[in-house]
């Protein structure tokens, strides 16, 4: 096998509840990610050596920063493999959007990795150098929504929710995005949202086993909100509009700066879109996705 092709999907978080701030610098955290099939691209080649990444979006460095880089980097080094790989990215998830995209694709460039030189490592090295990337990345190992813990990296996954059966999401990006690092930094002035109450991941997973949308909607939670939306009115006007059109599940994904909202059908999906469109333009970028 010399090519590896993989699809990344991007999440959204149900429930982000900050519970404190640990001595190590990060923050102790549930969260209820679900899985989105709004996916990037990736192309996986060997070489005779080095790492070469190209991307479709030109906004997106391509150099050791990238979390594609590291990943290829970080697998070579932990297989002892001397050949070399090259990566082309195809780009639809947007950037800087609470969406996950760059831990998807490191992820996913792990496991296409692991495929195209016949699985030297096992699933518990790749956990281990997922972990090391990103608090994200772990997830994007497997393909169910998941209970994430710790600083997210430790991940439990869970079966598909009956709740969000046959549901599509409406995911808006305002063409801005939010730093992580502010958003968590700022949680210091929102003392409520730095320590939240403990168990709200269980209520919702509860809540995602029925079918009322609008109980789940009800306990969908975002610590994160409390900095970014008064930061970025904006979005909160989103969420206000995306509501008042009777969308049951509204919330802000991640640290930002996507909003969406989760309804009950792609018609339902679709039509909420034209309203957002209609009462806001075309400035924003839009998508509709199942779950």
């Amino acid at each position: 096998m010399s090519t590896v092709v993989r699809q990344s999907p991007c999440k959204v978080n149900l429930l982000l509840n900050i519970l404190r701030r640990r001595e190590d610098g990060f923050h102790e955290l549930e969260t209820v990610m679900q899985p989105v099939q709004l996916c990037d691209r990736l192309t996986v080649e060997k070489t005779p050596s080095g790492v070469t990444l190209t991307c479709s979006n030109a906004a997106l460095p391509v150099d050791g920063t990238n979390l594609v880089q590291k990943a290829a980097t970080a697998f070579l080094g932990a297989a002892a493999i001397t050949d070399g790989v090259k990566i082309h990215l195809e780009k639809n998830i947007p950037l800087a959007a609470g969406l996950g995209g760059g831990s998807g694709n490191a992820a996913h460039t792990l496991g296409a990795l692991n495929e195209l030189f016949d699985l030297p490592l096992s699933s518990a090295k790749l956990t281990e150098l997922a972990a090391a990337l990103g608090s994200d990345v772990p997830f994007f190992l497997q393909s169910q929504p998941a209970l994430a813990y710790g600083r997210g990296e430790l991940v439990q996954p869970l079966a598909p929710f009956p709740a969000l059966r046959g549901a599509h999401i409406l995911l808006i990006h305002p063409g801005f995005g939010i730093s992580t690092a502010w958003a968590y930094q700022s949680l210091a002035k929102f003392p409520d949202a730095l320590h939240g109450k403990v168990g709200r991941a269980q209520q919702l997973i509860g809540l995602l086993q029925g079918a009322d949308l609008a109980a789940v909607g009800r306990a969908c939670y975002n610590s994160l909100e409390a900095p970014a939306l008064p930061k970025h009115p904006l979005l909160a006007l989103y969420q206000e509009i995306l509501r008042a059109n009777g969308a049951p599940i509204v919330l802000m994904s991640g640290s930002g700066s996507t909003t969406f909202a989760v309804v009950a059908s792609r018609d339902a999906a679709e039509r909420l879109r034209e309203r957002f469109l209609s009462k806001f333009g075309l400035g924003a970028w839009t998508a509709v996705a199942a779950l």
